[in-house]
């Protein structure tokens, strides 16, 4: 059992961070091998994209839980590398629609076949791994707990709890 593990939930954000770098370096990795210039951390963005078409940004930040900032900027690195346009709204001059560049559309059409792969090569993984079946429906449930009552509220009451013993 090494470090991260016999620390159990002490260490479970570096755990989950570990686990995602990893994750987000192998996909980056065969983007890389299949000639294909696209991050991962790109993905939210093309695959709404690839679903509404055209999106504001604030709906793309809400849609991908991010601030509003965090998104104009991944927007505005896209736009700078020709993937992505952005238009004033007809009906808000305020507000600024997303859709692809043609150059965006392209990429869309290479990096599908790669979601694909990543779909079947994660299932498999997930079905002969005894125990990772759960794993979705397992942070699915740790999301909502984290939302229902938040982990700092639980740390605090239990300081109190522990203080009254």
């Amino acid at each position: 059992m090494n470090f991260y593990q016999r620390l159990g939930y002490l260490v479970l954000g570096s755990r989950l961070r570990r686990i995602s770098e990893s994750f987000l370096s192998e996909i980056n990795r065969a983007y890389q091998q299949e000639g294909i210039e696209f991050e991962a951390s790109w993905f939210p963005v093309f695959y709404l994209l690839s679903q509404h078409d055209t999106l504001s940004i604030k709906e793309l930040s809400e849609q991908i839980e991010v601030s509003h900032p965090a998104a104009s900027q991944l927007i505005t690195n896209l736009k700078q590398k020709g993937l992505l346009v952005t238009t004033t709204s007809t009906t808000d001059g305020r507000k600024q629609q997303v859709t692809f560049s043609d150059k965006g559309r392209e990429l869309l059409t290479q990096i599908k076949p790669v979601w694909d792969a990543v779909e079947l090569s994660m299932n498999a993984m997930m079905d002969s791994e005894l125990g990772c079946k759960e794993l979705l429906p397992a942070i699915t449930a740790l999301e909502s707990a984290l939302q229902s009552y938040p982990l700092a509220n639980r740390i605090s009451r239990n300081i109190h709890n522990q203080s009254k013993s």
